[in-house]
């Protein structure tokens, strides 16, 4: 009984450690892998992020607060940390953006706005 007690505590201590991983605590790098370009009044395209411009990876910072990619650093303005996401805001080449990133699993969701249209990225992350 002892062995299953200490094993099922083993288990939620591996656990919390991972879901600590994307708490806004630890920098991560992340990767882009999907993205969608919008504009008023007509359909959404699927596009790979590279060709709108967005980097394949890039490094989040959170004591510098800066999203590096391989071309530029951006600084994050603003960091709301929540039990279940992190989400962060900041403008950039004429775009304001925000970047929300699940505190469990690290997935990401980001949206890239100017006047004229959107630009929705989705990808992943994992501690550097």
């Amino acid at each position: 009984m002892k062995k299953i007690l200490f094993f099922a505590m083993l288990c939620l201590a591996w656990n919390a450690a991972d879901a600590a991983d994307f708490d806004g605590s630890k920098p991560l790098i992340c990767a882009t892998m999907e993205a969608q370009d919008c504009a008023a009044g007509e359909t959404c395209s699927r596009e790979l992020p590279d060709s709108l411009g967005l980097p394949q990876f890039m490094r989040i910072d959170f004591a510098k607060q800066v999203i590096a990619g391989p071309k530029r650093t951006t600084p994050i303005r603003t960091i709301e940390r929540s039990p279940s996401q992190v989400l962060m805001q900041g403008t950039e080449l004429g775009f304001a953006w925000t970047l929300v990133l699940d505190a469990t699993s690290g997935k990401l969701s980001a949206s890239f706005l100017n006047g004229d249209n959107a630009v929705l990225a989705f990808g992943a992350c994992t501690p550097q």
